[in-house]
C-alpha cells in the first residue's frame, strides 16, 4: 500500500506561531493545480504501482481551496478507492458548499484546527475563529454524515492555564470529535510569537506548566475513551489516523506540492523546495533528493517508532548496531523511562514528554 500528501500552501493569513510554509495567495489556486497535475504525471511511477490508501490534503489550509479546485485536485489524485481521504480545515472555512463538494469526492476524514475553545487564547495568536465556530464546524460535519473528525490542541499558549487548558480538552472531547491531536507551543525562529516573546510581550510557559499541561491532556483523554497510540496523538477506538500510522511504519507515500516530502517504494526521500513561484514556474518539476545513509536510515527509524506506543521492533535494528543500542538502552530501562516486551522497545506514556532525549541517547553517530 501507499499513500499521497498534497501540501496545499495557502493561508488566509499566517497564525502568530506557525513556521509551516504557506502564502496569504489563494489567488494562486488555480496555477498551482495546473503545477500539481503536470507534478503528479512526472511523479506517480515512483510510487511503483503499489495501490493507494490513503489520501491526506494538508497545509497550509486545504480548506480554503474554492470547491471546483478541490474537486479538480481529488479527482486527478484519487485514481483508485482508498481507505482514508483526509482534508485539513479550518473552522471558518466548514461550509455547506466546501462539504458537498468533499463528500462527493469521497471525503471521509477532517482534521480541524480548533487549537484551543478559549477565546482569548485564540485571539493571542491570531486564529481568525472562536470557540463555538469550531464547535458549529464539528456539529456541520457531523449533521453532514461526517462523523470521522480529528480536532488539533495547543497547550503553552500565551495567558493559559491549567483550569482554560481542562476546558479545552474536555470540551472537545464531548464535542463528537474521533481523534484528537495535541501539540506544545514551539517558539521557532522568524514567527511572530517568538518575536512577540523576545520583546518580553508575552511568557513562555515554563517546563512544570508544560508538564502539567500534559498531564492533564492524558488524564483527561483517558477517562473520554481515547487511546494514547502517538505522543501527539489520541483516537477512539478504530479511529487512529491511517495515513499518519503508515507514515510512521516508513510506508511509502508520494509528496506533491511545494514543501511537501515523499518516500519512495525504494526508500528514497525526496523534497519540493518551500517556493510556490518557483513551482508553477517548473510545472511542479522541483523535486529534489535527499540522500540518506544506512546510519541516517536508522536513526529515522528510531525516531519515528518510539514516538508511538508500540515502539520499535528490535528486529529492525541491524545487527551489527545492537551493542551500541543496547548500551543506550540499558541506562533508560533501569530508570524505567524505557520499556521492552520482547519484541519492542518503547517509551511509557510516563515518559514521553522526554522522549526528545531518550531518542537522542539511543541515536547512532
Amino acid at each position: 500500500m501507499a499513500g499521497i500528501y498534497l501540501h496545499v500552501p495557502f493561508c488566509h493569513a499566517k497564525c502568530a506561531y506557525c513556521d509551516f510554509y504557506s502564502v496569504a495567495r489563494p489567488d494562486y489556486a488555480e496555477i498551482y493545480a495546473s503545477a500539481v497535475e503536470r507534478e503528479f504525471a512526472l511523479r506517480n511511477i515512483e510510487l511503483d504501482g503499489q495501490p493507494v490508501r490513503t489520501l491526506y490534503f494538508g497545509g497550509g489550509t486545504p480548506s480554503i481551496l474554492p470547491a471546483h479546485i478541490f474537486t479538480r485536485l481529488a479527482r486527478m489524485l484519487r485514481t483508485e478507492e482508498v481507505d482514508e481521504f483526509t482534508v485539513e480545515a479550518n473552522p471558518e472555512d466548514i461550509d455547506d458548499d466546501r462539504i458537498a463538494a468533499w463528500l462527493n469526492e469521497g471525503v471521509n476524514r477532517v482534521s480541524i484546527g480548533v487549537q484551543s475553545l478559549d477565546n482569548a487564547e485564540l485571539k493571542a495568536i491570531n486564529r481568525r475563529h472562536s470557540a463555538g465556530d469550531a464547535l458549529r464546524a464539528i456539529a456541520r460535519l457531523q449533521k453532514a454524515c461526517i462523523s470521522n473528525i480529528s480536532g488539533d490542541l495547543i497547550y503553552g499558549l500565551p495567558g493559559q492555564t491549567s483550569e482554560s487548558w481542562r476546558a479545552s480538552v474536555r470540551g472537545l472531547a464531548v464535542s463528537g470529535v474521533t481523534h484528537i491531536s495535541a501539540y506544545c507551543l514551539s517558539y521557532e525562529e522568524g514567527t511572530l510569537l517568538t518575536r512577540k516573546r523576545d520583546r518580553g510581550d508575552i511568557t513562555e510557559a515554563s517546563d512544570e506548566q508544560i508538564e502539567e499541561y500534559y498531564s492533564i491532556l492524558c488524564d483527561e483523554l483517558r477517562r473520554s475513551g481515547f487511546e494514547h497510540y502517538e505522543i501527539s496523538n489520541f483516537a477512539l477506538p478504530g479511529k487512529r489516523s491511517r495515513h499518519n500510522s503508515a507514515y510512521w511504519r516508513s510506508t511509502p507515500y508520494l509528496g506533491l506540492g511545494p514543501g511537501a516530502h515523499s518516500l519512495t517504494a525504494s526508500g528514497l526521500r525526496r523534497f519540493n523546495p518551500s517556493d510556490l513561484r518557483g513551482y508553477i514556474k517548473s510545472e511542479g518539476n522541483i523535486v529534489t533528493d535527499d540522500p540518506e545513509t544506512e546510519t541516517d536510515r536508522i536513526n529515522d527509524l528510531i525516531m519515528i517508532r518510539l514516538r508511538t506506543a508500540e515502539g520499535i521492533e528490535k528486529a529492525c535494528l541491524p545487527e551489527r548496531y545492537m551493542d551500541e543500542i543496547t548500551d543506550s538502552a540499558a541506562r533508560w530501562l533501569k530508570r524505567g523511562q524505557l520499556a521492552e516486551n520482547g519484541t519492542h522497545l518503547y517509551i511509557p506514556e510516563k515518559s514521553w514528554l522526554m522522549s526528545d532525549a531518550i531518542i537522542r541517547d539511543l541515536m547512532i553517530y
